[in-house]
């Protein structure tokens, strides 16, 4: 039954994907030829696939039911598919079209509109659970405590994207000449040109780090089992769900661009999202049932 569901949460983000994304984006590029477009709904199938399959772990392993549970997927991938990474677009791509932006976030938070209370139903956790407010509250910190996590946190978000997004992104020629840059031969000459030309980005980079806290949190509070359950859940959801998207063909990043930036953000958005769980329940061994 869990496979059964499974393959119908691959469908529901399918037809959601491909329908909203066809009714709010406006077409980027000349109608794709019978080969072109095989491909691309192959690979939206496996996008489909990947992200049906991390909901469900999330969803099945999760105390809360009904609304707040429906709300919390929303909230998560809304945030995780599309306002992390337009973040970045709005940042770093001036070569958008005018308003496609605006339409990126409103296709992403239709498509999570829709599939959360779906994806609930099919997996049968629509009935709410009273039960659960008795549960004891988690992560309930002092603010000194809040403040000392959330910077150990800012800072290690800091440390590991510019390590991976230098080691491994930057080291592409293709990257560099996307964007107009130049490797300077070492780490820390790089990150002193980012200190010089660019010193807001640490900024940018500590409000990101909180805003993935912010995704976490829900997470967290609502997975039920073992600590590592909830870290799973939040690595997964930072570096599958986040990143999935980068498979499918995009007319405004060329496929050795796409390429790099999905093996740099998958794999550190990956020990970023391990690394949240554990410094906000290092301090607990069990999450009570």
């Amino acid at each position: 039954m869990i496979a059964i569901r499974v393959l119908a949460l691959t469908v529901l983000y399918f037809i959601c994907f491909s329908a909203v994304s066809a009714a709010v984006i406006p077409r980027l590029s000349n109608e794709p030829d019978p080969g072109q477009a095989t491909e691309l709904l192959a690979t939206l199938l496996v996008v489909s696939f990947l992200n049906a399959v991390v909901f469900s772990y999330v969803i099945l392993n999760s105390r809360w039911t009904g609304w707040k549970l429906i709300l919390s997927i929303f909230l998560v991938c809304y945030g995780v598919t599309t306002v992390m990474g337009q973040i970045e677009t709005a940042v770093f791509v001036t070569t958008l079209p005018p308003g496609l932006l605006p339409r990126l976030f409103l296709s992403g938070a239709l498509i999570a509109a829709t599939f959360s209370p779906l994806a609930v139903l099919i997996l049968g956790k629509r009935k709410s659970n009273a039960a659960e407010d008795t549960e004891p509250s988690r992560l309930k910190f002092s603010a000194g405590e809040w403040a000392i996590k959330l910077s150990l946190v800012a800072i290690a978000y800091i440390v590991i994207y510019f390590s991976f997004g230098y080691f491994i992104a930057w080291k592409s020629t293709a990257v560099r000449t996307y964007y107009g840059g130049t490797d300077p031969g070492s780490f820390f000459a790089h990150m002193s040109n980012v200190v010089r030309d660019t010193p807001w980005l640490f900024a940018l980079q500590a409000l990101r780090a909180l805003l993935w806290v912010a995704l976490a949190v829900p997470v967290i509070r609502m997975m039920k089992g073992e600590w590592w359950k909830a870290g799973l859940a939040v690595a997964l959801l930072f570096s599958v769900v986040m990143n999935a998207q980068l498979l499918l063909p995009n007319p405004l990043m060329p496929t050795e661009v796409r390429m790099a930036h999905l093996l740099e953000t998958a794999s550190s958005n990956f020990l970023f999202g391990w690394l949240v769980v554990f410094v906000l329940v290092k301090s607990i061994h069990r999450l009570h049932r």
